[in-house]
């Protein structure tokens, strides 16, 4: 078995989701190796969506089926029947409220992790990205120093050692060593295609991801938002706000299933991928690099031999001569052509950055930092992102539950708003009792005045001096008698005015009240009884 299968190994999720059966329009089976450039593997994975729609159509005709039922029936609302049904809805909302708050909660860790997953994807293209653009870049500048600069410098000291023989056959195997290096480093594959390729890869990844985050961030603020408002609603028993509600929570439910269609579909495609990743690798980078290269990258196994190690050695003995032929000529013509100093050197720096880049070249080319990236991408989507859809997917489940079932509340608690507002309306204007009428009198006074007999004042001089009152109306409904009682510690009241038009209920007299009222009406009495003699 190969290192890379002992590195990586697919999750038990990868498997049970590879084993979805795969069918195309036509319900025939489908390979589920992951090719997604095949029209039959594509209509496998729409037919996915598909089922989730019919999913939806039944959820749909369920919730029409139960809301035409809870709209005709007639039931027989007794004081225990509608306590219950109070009761029911009651808990029912905080079920539903519950299972939303749950869905939410499990939605913003599917979330976080898919973000986390695929970031992790994109930064490991970028890593290899960065690592095949220097390869390319360390071989077009060892190229180009060793066609153009070194070439330039051995010119101008073939016509210094014109002269002598022996001093140009060094210069021609030293120029020969450099054709060597040039030819091998044109042996290397050019990584320019698959830089680009990765990039938009990268780019458009990156962009996606962005507003597919974004989107369920939204989508759960509104889940928890119509949730609340929900509950806020039924608890205040508006209907206008009720049916708003509801109507979003139609709308949210259609997201719901719209999400869970999505997040299958892109979870089991991935499953496909990551049960095989390096099959479908191979099979789609033949055309631009060698079998031999990408297998050396994917498994990075200690019993295959480097691609590059003819030409990377071929390269370090090249230069280990050029090096040798240059001192021998730095010891040797110096003292006779001073002027061939200059180029010498020059030959000399050049051949020491040439071997430092061969040394960069060397550690970018091994297996090992690429195979990393290879690794942590595929851990990045196939563990934590394709665990996050999972959890995504169960959001959009436990979500249209939640939903559904504040639908299905929606008329009962209609009914319920409906029928507590006609116990009302029988309820008798006159009862004074009645909050309805306490109201009213508050607002409408009544037209008949109650004249008081008297009033009493510790102003007054004597009783004598007691005159009837000007007429006086009070409109102070009964729950200004009832707060003042309350203020006086809760024993009764004693008013100083009897019997005020005001329609409450006959105060209470104090000792000294109720004999003052009886010596004046006495005195009365006597003075009627004085004009008409019996």
């Amino acid at each position: 078995m190969s290192a890379a299968r002992v590195d990586y190994i697919a999750p038990w999720w990868v498997v049970w989701l590879h084993s979805v059966p795969h069918f195309n329009l036509r319900l025939q089976p489908v390979d589920s190796t992951f090719s997604p450039r095949d029209k039959n593997y594509q209509e496998s994975l729409l037919l996915l969506g598909l089922l989730a729609a019919i999913c939806l159509g039944l959820n749909l005709a369920f919730l029409a089926t139960y809301l035409v039922c809870a709209c005709c029936c007639r039931r027989d609302h007794a004081v225990q029947t509608k306590q219950r049904s109070s009761c029911c809805i009651t808990w029912t909302a905080v079920a539903a409220g519950l299972i939303c708050c749950a869905a939410v909660g499990v939605g913003f860790y599917g979330n976080s992790e898919t973000n986390d997953g695929v970031y992790q994807l994109v930064y490991s293209l970028d890593d290899a990205n960065h690592t095949f653009s220097g390869v390319d870049e360390l071989v077009f500048e060892n190229t180009q120093r060793m066609k153009v600069d070194l070439e330039q410098h051995l010119a101008h000291l073939s016509e210094i050692f014109a002269a002598r023989g022996d001093y140009i056959q060094v210069l021609k195997f030293i120029q020969q060593m450099a054709g060597n290096i040039i030819v091998q480093l044109s042996r290397l594959p050019v990584w320019r295609e698959v830089t680009v390729q990765l990039a938009e890869l990268s780019d458009q990844t990156t962009y996606v991801e962005y507003y597919r985050w974004l989107s369920y961030l939204l989508l759960f603020l509104l889940d928890l938002i119509i949730c609340l408002v929900t509950c806020l609603a039924l608890a205040k028993r508006s209907r206008c706000l009720l049916a708003s509600m509801l109507c979003c929570g139609v709308i949210t439910l259609l997201l719901s299933w719209a999400s869970l269609a999505a997040d299958t579909t892109a979870a089991v495609g991935t499953s496909d991928f990551c049960m095989a990743p390096d099959i479908f690798i191979l099979n789609n980078t033949q055309s631009q690099i060698s079998t031999e290269v990408t297998r050396y990258y994917l498994y990075c196994s200690q019993s295959v031999s480097s691609p590059f190690q003819q030409v990377l050695t071929v390269f370090q003995r090249s230069m280990t001569s050029m090096q040798i032929q240059v001192t021998g000529l730095l010891q040797v013509t110096v003292p006779l052509f001073p002027t061939a100093e200059k180029d010498l050197l020059e030959i000399q720096l050049l051949l020491n950055s040439s071997e430092t880049s061969l040394h960069q070249l060397t550690a970018m080319l091994d297996c090992r930092g690429l195979h990393k990236d290879y690794l942590d991408a595929l851990t990045g989507i196939c563990y934590d992102g394709l665990e996050g859809l999972l959890f995504l997917g169960l959001f959009s489940l436990l979500a249209a539950l939640a939903f559904s079932t504040l639908i299905c509340v929606g008329p009962r608690a209609w009914k319920h708003f409906t029928t507590r507002e006609r116990d009302y309306d029988d309820i008798d204007d006159d009862d004074p009792f009645n909050p309805q009428a306490r109201r009213i009198a508050t607002h409408n006074p009544p037209r008949g005045q109650l004249h008081s007999f008297c009033s009493y004042s510790s102003g007054l001089g004597s009783q004598s001096s007691l005159q009837p009152p000007a007429q006086t109306i009070s409109n102070a409904p009964v729950s200004e008698y009832m707060n003042q009682a309350v203020l006086f510690g809760g024993n009764p009241r004693y008013e100083n005015v009897p019997l005020i038009g005001r329609g409450s209920p006959p105060p209470t007299y104090s000792p000294s009240m109720r004999a003052t009222y009886m010596s004046v009406a006495d005195e009365h009495l006597r003075h009627y009884s004085g004009e008409f003699p019996a």
